[in-house]
């Protein structure tokens, strides 16, 4: 988990500092780090499912493993989006800001990649012979 927190926070920071994008340098280690290293947690945990692999899980070709997780998590991610950008402004005290802005688009870009890549390894690493 702390990886799936280091990396996002290191590229997209990087990227910030580098574009002078101050806004990208503050969400790469909040909401773009943050979200990644939950979801790397909420999909590794699913996946695990207390060491008892799902049958169908480990049956279906990856690419629709991954995509079905992948489409999951992102649906998920855009709904808390929404909610962090739009409802919460209209319907209790925070304030509409930037930042909140930025949660519709970083939330579902940080959970399709953490997704990805949990579910590409641990496939990975429970089926010797996918490929």
């Amino acid at each position: 988990m702390l990886t799936a927190y280091a990396a996002p926070a290191l590229t997209a920071g990087t990227a910030g500092l580098l574009t002078g994008q101050h806004e990208l340098a503050v969400a790469a280690c909040t909401s773009i780090a943050g979200t990644s290293a939950v979801v790397a947690f909420l999909v590794g945990t699913w996946l695990h499912n207390g060491g008892r692999t799902r049958r169908w899980t480990v049956t279906a070709p990856r690419g629709v493993l991954t995509a079905a997780l992948v489409l999951t998590s992102v649906g998920a991610a855009v709904l808390l989006g929404w909610f962090g950008a739009q409802w919460l402004p209209a319907h209790t005290p925070v304030p509409a800001t930037p930042w909140l802005e930025r949660l519709r688009l970083d939330l579902p870009l940080s959970a399709a990649l953490a997704t990805t890549i949990v579910t590409l390894r641990w496939r990975s690493a429970t089926t010797p012979s996918a490929a």
